[in-house]
């Protein structure tokens, strides 16, 4: 399997847009590129989606095992002439100390190959003791080559150029230069999403122009055709169990932030997966349960409440008993309104709060929670990982609110608790990682086969 991972040395360096120029220039001389995010992530890999045309898929040593992702790694790249892995932050950074789940030890766990895009603003000689160091630091790590990125012109790249060619021995696969083209954007939760951008084709093939007349491909390919084998273990595929139930799913640009392995285990699990338009669907289509995932309803929040009927049919549907499960954007989706600034709209009133959104993050990071016996699907009391990151919060909840969630790390709804349970909906600010350790999927399903309206 050929194979590398694109790192940097810090976050901001611009790895998303040369992961996705890159993808798209490998796209357009007709490889099959297969894409992966390091860490829990929703917005890059969007657009390393729309570069490649295939699922892009996160690979986090917070909710997976090593062994997890290398039969992850190489079940979805099976079919694929290059894979890609996009680090998150700096080559060796991570939330441990030791660097035990840093980008560096996620390309030696998957024995890949490293490309360096470095940020060479206001840098010329002094790019070679920062490769030098990085080399250094751990020579366990393959630092295969480096991309100088937002160069400063010709002259600029010349001294860049020759500075890593006197004093390391890693070689230039390419120099990008600054571009107004090659901007993607940003806003409160970081990079905006594809579908926000307009003229979405165009931008992705521009990315995949400038970026593929940048860089030599070919050593690029020459780099990932180095990487070592690798043997994961065998997984047995699931059993189609759950063959007849319907999950309705929102999608749409308020609702898009899914993991799409985990939607594969719906439908690996026999599931059919119904998507609607929270803002367009007159109402619920024909399902046995509902999965309203994270997202960005506060862009979005006049249309969803000029959808009426909309609402209106769900907080129907939710009080009679329908299974449904709602993660960060949709519990805000489900509040009784959701402010953002001057701006309140009302929303589907079936949680007795109000969502407000502030100008820093309320959650943001690794969570640990501990599921309470109040937990609508059965399972045991366990502590489980998650992550977070928004910017709401849940104001005027009643005092006696039932949780499922008590959290040991984070913030979740309140700072202790988590996890909204009325009726038959469970509704949090924590997103949840189908794997092994938390099979949520199958637990999910399993409490809508049981619970299932007639």
């Amino acid at each position: 399997m050929s194979r590398f991972l694109i790192a940097a040395a810090h976050k901001s360096s611009g790895k998303t847009v040369v992961s996705t120029g890159l993808a798209a220039a490998f796209d357009a001389r007709g490889a099959t590129v297969q894409c992966f995010k390091k860490g829990p992530d929703y917005i890059d890999p969007m657009w390393l989606n729309a570069a490649s045309h295939r699922p892009c898929y996160n690979l986090d040593f917070n909710t997976m095992t090593p062994d997890e992702m290398a039969v992850l790694l190489c079940t979805k790249s099976e079919d694929a002439d290059l894979t890609m892995i996009e680090a998150n932050k700096g080559l060796f950074d991570g939330v441990n100390i030791d660097g035990s789940d840093s980008n560096a030890e996620l390309a030696k766990i998957l024995k890949t190959p490293v490309i360096l895009v470095i940020d060479t603003t206001g840098t010329t000689r002094g790019i070679a003791p920062l490769l030098l160091g990085y080399q250094a630091f751990d020579k366990d790590i393959q630092i295969a080559g480096v991309i100088l990125n937002k160069v400063g012109g010709s002259r600029h790249e010349s001294k860049l150029r020759a500075a890593v060619e006197t004093y390391t021995d890693i070689p230039v696969l390419g120099a990008v230069g600054n571009n107004p083209a090659l901007d993607i954007g940003e806003r409160h939760l970081g990079l905006t999403t594809p579908a926000e951008t307009g003229q979405l084709d165009a931008m992705i093939r521009g990315f995949g122009e400038i970026v593929g007349a940048s860089v030599e491909l070919d050593s690029i390919q020459s780099v990932a055709s180095r990487a070592r084998s690798l043997n994961p273990p065998l997984v047995p595929s699931p059993m189609a169990i759950h063959s007849g139930l319907r999950i309705g799913i929102a999608q749409d640009a308020s609702f898009g932030f899914y993991y799409p392995d985990d939607l594969q285990a719906f439908e690996a699990l026999g599931a059919t997966l119904a998507p609607f338009d929270t803002m367009a669907a007159p109402k619920l289509p024909d399902i046995d349960g509902l999965f309203i995932g994270g997202g960005f309803p506060e862009m979005q929040m006049a249309a969803l409440a000029k959808n009426a009927p909309l609402m209106a049919d769900i907080k129907q549907a939710i009080e009679a008993g329908l299974p449904t499960y709602a993660e960060c954007g949709g519990l805000m989706y489900l509040c009784r309104s959701l402010k953002w600034g001057d701006d309140k709209y009302p929303m589907c009133n079936v949680v007795p709060g109000d969502a407000v959104m502030c100008e820093h993050p309320q959650g943001r990071g690794y969570t640990v929670f501990q599921t309470l016996p109040e937990h609508p699907w059965e399972r045991q009391i366990e502590q489980l990982p998650a992550h977070e990151f928004h910017y709401a919060r849940i104001d005027n909840l009643p005092k006696h609110s039932v949780f499922a969630r008590q959290i040991l790390r984070g913030h979740g709804t309140d700072g202790q608790n988590d996890g909204i349970v009325i009726h038959n909906l469970l509704a949090g600010f924590c997103h949840m990682r189908n794997t092994s350790q938390n099979p949520w999927v199958s637990q999910f399903l399993d409490f809508v086969k049981k619970n299932r309206l007639p």
